[in-house]
């Protein structure tokens, strides 16, 4: 007993020694990401200084607000600033859990958040959504997009396991087959809405592009709400998936139901990307890049590697919308960039992939 004792006990501590620089990588991505996000305010048209914001910020919670502070700047930060940063901020880390998520699960360095049709389901119902209004059908058009998007994304990821499982357990290739199939007759049908739009498919076309312009408190509340939670209880997962790492027989040798973890989790997983993609449209590559070096660097323990996951993810889209909104001539959609960055990181995964599959 004692023996059992002196193991348990070994392996506890060895665990937490291996933990430490995972935590210590964890503050500092919170120090880090907390003086991005107050260094993004301050870049504009108008400039602020790193000071003046957290005065701002302190008078909105009851203090004085210095008079040397234009009365114009309480606006510009809390109205106009934060609230896109904020939805930056929530987007890049709600896809990079996801992806993390669906590579442990999928055991798939290449899968993301729209392996499964996630993305295309989103947009197949806010394109509908757009479409509405286009044709003069009254709808209040703050909510019906993302109400749509997040209906499309829901009845993509039915779909999807109803086509992979015709029992109760769903294997990976089963999943991204689905996954392709649904994908394919979602795109097209996306198509035919931007026929059908004709000389208003703009509207359409600039919202699958992805952009964080004119967001506001309420896109912020929405995006918390959906993404804050998700996060924590895919958080709650992390040993199960870990374990099930080591395949099927062996989870289920330890008395974990593979087939309903593995529905549950990517449920969660979906309905926190599908929220990201109803407020800021398709915005891809995020959800590959950001787990795969994470893992790089941390291990592929999915208990440091989703939070940190997060905050890599905030960091990644934070700096990506800063770039487009304050150091490009013109403001681009943030997905265009994104792709820009990701395309030539994806072939490099994929290549290395590749040639460790061939040694």
């Amino acid at each position: 007993m004692n023996q059992s004792l002196d193991k348990n006990n070994s392996s506890r501590s060895s665990r937490t020694s291996s933990d430490g620089p995972g935590i210590l990588w964890l503050f500092i991505l919170i120090g880090v990401l907390g003086a991005a996000m107050i260094f993004s305010a301050g870049l504009g048209y108008i400039e602020i200084s790193p000071k003046e914001i957290v005065q701002i910020i302190a008078a909105q919670l009851g203090r004085n607000l210095p008079d040397s502070i234009d009365a114009s700047y309480p606006f510009v930060i809390m109205e106009v600033r934060l609230p896109r940063i904020f939805t930056a901020v929530l987007v890049g880390g709600g896809l990079a859990v996801a992806g993390c998520i669906f590579q442990s699960l999928l055991q798939n360095p290449l899968a993301d958040p729209y392996t499964l049709g996630i993305s295309s389901g989103a947009a197949f119902g806010a394109s509908i959504a757009i479409l509405l209004l286009i044709v003069g059908i009254t709808l209040p058009a703050p909510l019906v997009i993302p109400s749509f998007a997040f209906a499309g994304a829901l009845l993509t990821l039915l779909a999807v396991f109803s086509l992979a499982a015709p029992s109760t357990r769903l294997s990976s290739n089963s999943l991204i087959l689905s996954g392709i199939i649904v994908s394919a007759i979602l795109s097209a049908g996306i198509s035919l809405i931007k026929f059908l739009a004709d000389e208003q498919v703009n509207a359409i076309i600039f919202w699958l592009m992805g952009s964080f312009i004119g967001k506001d408190w309420s896109d912020v509340l929405l995006l918390a709400v959906l993404v804050m939670p998700s996060t924590v209880i895919l958080m709650l997962f992390a040993r199960e998936m870990d374990i099930m790492t080591f395949g099927d027989r062996t989870s289920e040798s330890l008395g974990i139901d593979t087939g309903r973890v593995r529905r549950f989790v990517l449920i969660i997983a979906s309905l926190s990307t599908s929220g990201c993609v109803a407020v800021s449209g398709i915005i891809g590559f995020v959800g590959l890049i950001v787990p795969h070096f994470v893992r790089m660097i941390l291990g592929p323990s999915n208990r440091l590697l989703i939070p940190c996951s997060f905050l890599c993810g905030c960091l990644l889209l934070l700096g990506a919308d800063t770039v487009t909104r304050v150091m490009l001539p013109t403001e681009i959609p943030i997905g265009v960039l994104t792709a820009l960055i990701g395309g030539p990181l994806f072939c490099y995964i994929f290549r290395k992939t590749q040639l460790q599959r061939w040694r």
